[in-house]
C-alpha cells in the first residue's frame, strides 16, 4: 500500500470510531428493562453521593461560578445548593460532587473509570434545556430521556475501556468521560451526526490529562474534580458544535504524525470487544458499603469480617497479607507517608487497616484526625500486598468481571486468622438482589443528611414509583434537590 501524501490538504472522511459513536447515540434504541432499572438506581446513587459530598468544604468550594457572582438565573442548578449556573460550569460542579468521595459507580477493564461521572454533563444540560423549555412553552426532557442518555454514555465510556488502556500510556480515564459526555451532550442540544462527529473530533484533539495526580508521589484532590473538568470541556465542545457551527477535524484520530493515534496512542488504533448496546449499564459496579477505590472493595469486606478476631490483638499482629488483582498492585499498593485524603482513599493498606481496627470505613476515616491514629500506620507497615493470578484472570473474564481480594492476619505467637476471600463485592451485578436495598438506604440516608425534611419527603415519594419518576420533567425532579 502506498503511503499517503502528507502534503495533501484534501479532507478525508471522518474517522470510523467517531462515526460509530454518533450513529449509536442518535440511532440505537435501548430496549433493555434491566438497563433502565439499573440506570434509575445509578441516578439516585449519584445524587445521593453528591449530597454526601456536601459535608466536605474542599468539595463545596468548587461548586459555584468561576467568577464570584457570575450566576445565570434560570440556568442549570447544582443539587444541594442554591447555585444557578451556565451549563458548562454546572457540568463541572455536578461532576465534581458526584466524584468527590470516590463513592459512585465503577467500571473495570483494560481501563478503569466511573461512568456516572457523565451525569455532570447530562444533568447540567438537561436542567438547562428543561427550564428553558418550561419558560418558552416547549416540551422538556423527562427523567426517562435522561436515563437513555446515561445508558448511552455508560456504554461509550465502558466499551472503549474494555480493550483500550489509557492508563498504560500515562493518561487519565477521564478522557473517556469527556468523549462520552461530548457525544450525548451534543445530541441533547439538538446536534445531528455531523455536529456530534465535529464535537468528538475536538474532544480527541484535547488529548488527555496525565494521571500522575492519582499515583504516588503526587496523589492529590485533583482526582476528585478531574471528571467535573472533563464534563465541563464536553459541554463546551457540544455548544460549539451545535450553536456556533465550529469546524470539525475528520482525521483527529488517524492523521499521520499529528493525530491522536500517532501522538498519544503509540500509533495503535482503538480495539473493541463488542458493539455498542446496553452491556455496560447492565454490568456496572455500584459502591454501596464503602467509599473506597473499587479494586479494594472486596478487601475492605474481608477486613470487616476479620475485625472481631483482630481488633483486640493489634499489638500481636506480625503481618497482614492481602492478595489482589494485578490492577490493584499498580494503582493502590502504597508504602510510606500518605499526604492527604486523596492519598489515603487510594491506598489498599490504609483501606484494610481502618476496618481491622475500627470495624468501619467511612468517608471521614480518610481525614487527618483519623489518619493520625498510630495504629493505622503500624498495620500498614506490616502489610504485604501481592497479586493472585486467579483474581486477575477473573477480573478480565467478560463473563465474570470479578474484583477479588483475600485478607489474612498472622500473629506473633504463630496463630493466624482464617483467610477470607471474596470474589465480587456487594455492588456487583451478581449481588443486585442483596445490594439494591442497601443502595436505596445509602441514598435515603444521604439526602436526609443534607436536605430539609419536606424535600426528602417529596423525593422519596417521587422515587418510589418508577413509572412516575420516569415521566417527570427532569427540571422538576432536579428541583427537588435544590436549596
Amino acid at each position: 500500500m502506498s503511503e499517503p501524501d502528507l502534503r495533501s490538504a484534501k479532507r478525508p472522511d471522518p474517522d470510523q470510531p467517531m462515526v460509530d459513536v454518533a450513529d449509536y447515540v442518535l440511532d440505537y434504541t435501548i430496549d433493555s428493562a434491566e438497563a433502565y432499572d439499573t440506570a434509575r438506581h445509578m441516578l439516585l446513587d449519584s445524587l445521593g453521593t453528591s449530597m454526601l459530598a456536601m459535608r466536605f468544604p474542599e468539595c463545596v468550594k468548587h461548586l459555584g461560578p468561576v467568577v464570584p457572582g457570575a450566576t445565570l438565573p434560570g440556568g442549570a442548578r447544582v443539587p444541594g445548593t442554591s447555585h444557578e449556573l451556565d451549563p458548562v460550569q454546572a457540568a463541572f460542579a455536578i461532576g465534581t460532587q458526584i466524584r468527590w468521595l470516590d463513592f459512585n459507580d465503577t467500571w473495570l477493564a483494560a481501563e478503569w473509570g466511573h461512568p456516572s461521572d457523565n451525569l455532570g454533563a447530562i444533568l447540567a444540560v438537561a436542567d438547562y434545556l428543561g427550564r428553558k423549555a418550561a419558560r418558552e412553552g416547549g416540551t422538556p426532557m423527562t427523567v426517562r430521556d435522561v436515563l437513555t442518555y446515561a445508558i448511552k454514555a455508560h456504554e461509550i465510556q465502558g466499551c472503549y475501556a474494555l480493550r483500550n488502556s489509557f492508563n498504560r500510556i500515562g493518561q487519565d480515564h477521564v478522557i473517556l468521560v469527556r468523549l462520552a459526555s461530548t457525544a450525548v451532550a451534543t445530541a441533547m442540544l439538538g446536534g445531528g451526526k455531523e455536529e456530534i462527529v465535529t464535537a468528538l473530533s475536538h474532544s480527541w484533539i484535547d488529548n488527555g490529562s496525565l494521571r500522575t495526580y492519582r499515583h504516588a508521589p503526587n496523589t492529590g484532590p485533583r482526582k476528585s474534580w478531574a471528571a467535573g473538568d472533563a464534563c465541563r470541556r464536553a459541554v463546551t465542545h457540544a455548544i460549539n458544535a451545535v450553536y456556533r457551527g465550529v469546524v470539525g477535524y475528520p482525521s483527529a484520530l488517524t492523521a499521520r504524525t499529528w493525530g491522536y493515534y500517532d501522538v498519544a496512542f503509540k500509533g495503535n488504533a482503538f480495539q473493541f470487544e463488542r458493539p455498542f448496546g446496553s452491556y455496560v449499564m447492565e454490568n456496572v459496579l455500584f459502591k454501596i458499603s464503602f467509599p473506597a477505590e473499587f479494586h479494594a472493595q472486596t478487601a475492605v469486606e474481608c477486613a470487616m469480617k476479620l475485625h472481631g478476631a483482630v481488633a483486640g490483638r493489634l499489638d500481636q499482629v506480625e503481618r497482614v497479607v492481602i492478595e489482589t488483582q494485578e490492577a490493584a498492585t499498580r494503582i493502590i499498593d502504597k508504602t510510606g507517608p500518605l499526604a492527604n485524603y486523596a492519598d489515603r482513599d487510594h491506598c489498599i493498606q490504609y483501606m484494610v487497616a481502618v476496618p481491622l481496627i475500627f470495624g468501619r470505613l467511612t468517608a471521614e476515616d480518610y481525614n487527618d484526625d483519623v489518619a493520625a491514629d498510630p495504629r493505622i500506620d503500624a498495620l500498614r507497615a506490616r502489610t504485604v500486598v501481592s497479586e493472585d493470578p486467579q483474581f486477575t484472570r477473573d477480573y478480565f473474564d467478560p463473563g465474570k468481571r470479578y474484583i477479588g481480594n483475600s485478607v489474612q492476619v498472622f500473629f506473633t505467637d504463630g496463630t493466624r486468622t482464617d483467610k477470607v476471600s471474596i470474589d465480587y463485592p456487594i455492588g456487583h451485578r451478581k449481588r443486585r438482589g442483596e445490594g439494591i436495598p442497601l443502595l436505596l438506604e445509602k441514598f435515603e440516608e444521604a439526602i436526609r443528611g443534607h436536605l430539609p425534611a419536606h424535600r426528602v419527603k417529596a423525593i422519596l415519594e417521587a422515587t418510589t414509583d418508577s413509572a412516575r419518576l420516569d415521566a417527570m420533567p427532569i427540571q422538576d425532579f432536579l428541583g427537588l434537590f435544590t436549596l
